[in-house]
Order: structure tokens, then sequence, then C-alpha cells
């Protein structure tokens, strides 16, 4: 019994250091590139840019930290903020809501986790031009007009099925015609005393 719980704890661990740092560390490469192009032409931006990427770094760090005693704090609204940040630094267009009082409360931080790794590897693999995201009471999509192809299914995207399936939800991941990904994850709406929807 403790074999399984030590074990189901190292797995929530790795789980949470990929989807917090794989975030963290996208941002931090395309904020330094940025910085980096901005610094001839305009100083005062890249040093803004610089002290962001300062600032990630501690986050990171702060990060792991929670990861490790599992006290991780994710929420839809913070990483909608993050992700907006994200593509803003990565020339993608956002289309992101910025309320999520749609979203049930028992469904925001699983919706949290799912914006975070989809903006993340909009950011880090699509090729992409526009994202949007799309909320409901139960649903969570994000969409892009990249690639529509990654290479081989990652640590996140597994962590992030697990996650789902955990919660009791269903994820859909994979590209969309005629070009770009759709990540979907819809939760089962709550069932009423007789079984039928509520």
């Amino acid at each position: 019994m403790q074999r399984l719980a030590a074990e189901a704890e190292r797995a929530r661990i790795s789980r949470d250091l990929h989807d917090l740092l794989g975030h963290s560390l996208t941002a931090i490469t395309v904020k330094s590139n940025l910085a980096r192009r901005l610094s001839a032409g305009d100083p005062a931006r890249s040093l803004d840019e610089i002290t962001e990427v300062e600032r990630l770094s501690r986050q990171a760090l702060a990060d792991v930290r929670a990861a490790v005693s599992g006290s991780r704090d994710v929420t839809l609204a913070g990483e909608l903020a993050r992700g907006r940040e994200l593509l803003r630094a990565s020339g993608v267009a956002a289309d992101l809501p910025t309320a999520t009082d749609v979203v049930d409360g028992a469904h925001q931080e699983l919706f949290g986790w799912v914006v975070r790794e989809g903006l993340t590897n909009v950011a880090r693999h699509a090729r992409a031009t526009s994202c949007t995201v799309r909320l409901s009471a139960s649903e969570v999509e994000v969409r892009d007009d990249g690639v529509g192809a990654v290479a081989a299914p990652g640590n996140g995207l597994d962590g992030l099925r697990s996650r789902v399936a955990e919660a009791g939800g269903r994820m859909e991941a994979g590209p969309v015609q005629p070009r770009g990904w759709r990540l979907c994850v819809s939760m089962h709406a709550p069932r009423q005393g007789n079984g039928a929807p509520a």
C-alpha cells in the first residue's frame, strides 16, 4: 500500500513539474529571444522583457517548490492571463476570454491546467498566427491555426489526459482542417437523482 502511494506521489510530482516548468521555460525562452531582438532598436522594451524573464524565473522556482510540496495553485483566470502574455511575446494573435465565471467552479482548476498546456504547446510547437480559447460551463477548447501536427505525444498531453481522466472528463487533441490543432476537454454534466443530466 505504501509503495502504491509513493508511486502515485512520484507520478503527481513528475506531472506537475512538467506542466509547471514546461510553461515557465517556454515563456522564458520566448521572452529572452524577444529581448535579444529588441535590444538594438528598442532598449527600453528589451529591458522590460528581461525584467519579465527575471519574474518568470522566480515564479518557476516557486512552482517547483509548490509541486514538490503538493501546494500548487493553478487558476483558470491566472492561466488565461499568463497565456495571453506568452502568445503576445510569441507573436500569436490571441482570442482569449477575460471572464471565467461561465465555467463550473468544480472545473476551474482543471481547465486552468488545460489552458496552460494548450497555450504552451501553441507557443512551443504550432508556428501559429492565431489562437482561440473557448469556455463553457463544462468544456474548454484551445484551437490554433498552426502546422497542426505534433511529432509525438509528449509528457504534457499524457499528463493532461491523466488529470482529465481522474476528474471524470474526456479529452480530444489533434489536427483540424484546413490547418491547426485543437485541444478540447469536456466534463460530464452533473447528474440529478434520477440519473438525468442536471
